[in-house]
């Protein structure tokens, strides 16, 4: 898994409230393994017109936000069911940190085991967030992982909470295998000394 530790980057406003799992990648899509890049796939139906052209109107189809690697969202962002390739989708189209005032629960756990750093702010924060963006397409964000803060556009600095565990997993580009990994050595002991021990 790829570390995160600061990321400065184009952040993309999307205020709606309850964009679910769903609108982030569609369920016909979910069937794709991991190795397929899912970023093809995100915001697939929102992002297009009937006739297939893609809608200009659509925040991710505006040129200004397309290097966007930080999203801003309303409250409830990636609600819904529990799909992981939310996370992929977002991921695999650069993203690599997600701000909003509440997450669904299991995206925000999804998230922090694939490299994705979702970012609970107060509510006026995010909304001050979205006005800056929006106000000034294309406006960076700062996000620091060690010390916990975001910076906006006009250079308010916000801190933010995070589980320490799922911190230093970040920090430290570790998903399940890699953590698993850590342990190598402890597991080998285990099994040589249960071997001893249980042998006939």
């Amino acid at each position: 898994m790829e570390a995160f530790r600061q990321l400065d980057a184009v952040a993309v406003p999307l205020p709606q409230p309850n964009i679910d799992t769903d609108r982030i990648i569609p369920a016909r899509f979910l069937s794709r393994p991991r190795e397929v890049n899912h970023g093809q796939f995100l915001f697939h139906d929102a992002r297009l017109s009937p006739d297939g052209t893609q809608d200009p109107d659509f925040p991710l189809n505006r040129p200004e936000w397309q290097p966007a690697r930080i999203v801003v969202a309303g409250r409830n962002f990636a609600c819904g069911s529990s799909r992981e390739s939310a996370v992929w989708a977002l991921f695999d189209a650069g993203f690599r940190c997600a701000i909003a005032p509440s997450f669904g629960d299991i995206f925000r756990s999804n998230g922090t085991k694939n490299g994705l750093l979702p970012v609970v702010l107060p509510a006026e924060v995010v909304e001050s967030l979205i006005a800056q963006l929006e106000a000034t397409p294309g406006a960076r964000i700062a996000v620091d992982l060690p010390l916990q803060t975001v910076t906006s556009p006009d250079g308010g600095v916000h801190p933010f909470e995070i589980d320490p565990f799922a911190k230093h997993c970040l920090l430290q580009g570790l998903d399940d295998f890699g953590l698993t990994a850590t342990y190598e050595d402890e597991i080998a002991a285990f099994e040589r000394r249960y071997g001893r021990e249980n042998a006939l």
